[in-house]
């Protein structure tokens, strides 16, 4: 009978320890979440950043009369997608 009791009291240790552990990696996995949400809004913010200056860069250029082929047909590119953007909030709008 000694025994029985034994083994149900070492599962009970055991099994309260992987309670324990479970809760720990639990908040762990939360916290982890949370940085990996945090680090992605930065990246996000840092990628847009990025954008903004290099559209900037060839604003400069074009206006300094710096822009070889290359950087030309960029900023000629960017300037159309901002202009059929533009189109289509009018388009909606005049709906």
């Amino acid at each position: 009978m000694q025994t029985i009791e034994s083994h149900i009291s070492r599962i009970q240790t055991k099994l309260q320890d992987l309670l324990k552990k479970h809760a720990i990696l639990t908040k762990q996995s939360e916290q982890q979440k949370e940085l990996i949400t945090k680090l992605q809004a930065e990246q996000e913010a840092k990628e847009k950043k990025i954008r903004l200056l290099e559209e900037q860069q060839y604003i400069l250029k074009s206006a300094a009369g710096n822009l070889n082929n290359t950087d030309k047909k960029a900023f000629e590119q960017t300037i159309s997608k901002y202009i059929r953007e533009i189109d289509k909030c009018i388009a909606l709008l005049s709906e």
